[in-house]
């Protein structure tokens, strides 16, 4: 089967993918901020329990050299990754109207959200073309984990849009860079997803889906994430490169 690198797994939507892509027989290292004794130690049930081999790793994925001792890392585990989750993200750590945003949350949102995943994408996509997959059976993919709010303007955290909408298009360009080399790139966008990133604006959202912002009325949960995941994962569309998947319980729906 082949093997899965998962950015930001260590907990909300990236820990929902771990588990989803385990479940399904893939091989995955994940990596969180920091390494620690507990995602060790999670990475080790899930092998367990799983039978497949599960890895952790810590990486500050908007640092350069932290993204190169990542996928050492990752090499000499596993090989060559079949697949790349792009999932780790950030959100403003202060919602601010655009009139007060700061520079430097809006530095911090750039590097982690777009110029991160973006060369970590360049990265691995040089590894896939210089060891070309051997096994016919073998699916490789790019995954982006993108947001409804590449979409919806969202004026206390617009340096988060805007991070978002990055994402959009470099997924179009790496599914033009990559296709001739039969290696899709997708972008996933969840809605209003039930993580740590969302608790602060639990209240809100509670009242909102309730009054409809959503067809299907309830929080998306990592799960479902991680679902959507595995279906990519698994070459279930790969006929469709550059494809946009909302997983948003029709947020995105337009109604009048």
């Amino acid at each position: 089967m082949a093997s899965v690198l998962v950015t930001g797994g260590t907990r909300g939507i990236g820990a929902g993918i771990v588990e989803s892509l385990v479940s399904h027989g893939f091989s995955v290292g994940y990596c969180g901020r920091k390494k620690s004794s507990e995602s060790d130690a999670r990475a080790a049930a899930l092998e367990a329990e799983h039978h497949v081999r599960v890895r952790a790793y810590g990486c500050d994925i908007s640092d350069a050299a932290s993204r190169t001792a990542l996928l050492s890392a990752f090499e000499q585990d596993f090989g060559t990754p079949d697949i790349l989750v792009n999932n780790a993200g950030v959100a403003p750590t202060v919602r601010a109207d655009l009139l007060e945003m700061g520079e430097e949350s809006f530095e911090r949102l750039i590097r982690t959200n777009l110029q991160g995943p973006f060369f970590l994408t360049q990265a691995v996509a040089k590894r896939m073309l210089a060891n070309p997959s051997t096994g016919a059976a073998v699916f490789r993919c790019i995954i982006n984990i993108g947001s409804v709010s590449a979409d919806y303007a969202s004026i206390n955290r617009g340096e988060y849009c805007l991070s978002k909408a990055g994402v959009a298009m470099a997924t179009k360009l790496w599914a033009v860079r990559l296709a001739d080399a039969h290696i899709p790139v997708y972008e996933l966008r969840p809605g209003v997803i039930r993580s740590d990133m969302t608790a602060v604006v639990t209240e809100k959202y509670d009242k909102l889906i309730a009054d409809g912002l959503t067809l299907q009325r309830r929080w998306g949960t990592p799960a479902d994430i991680g679902r959507a995941v595995a279906m990519l994962a698994t070459g279930s569309l790969a006929y469709s490169t550059g494809e946009v998947i909302h997983v948003d319980g029709g947020l995105s729906v337009l109604r009048f």
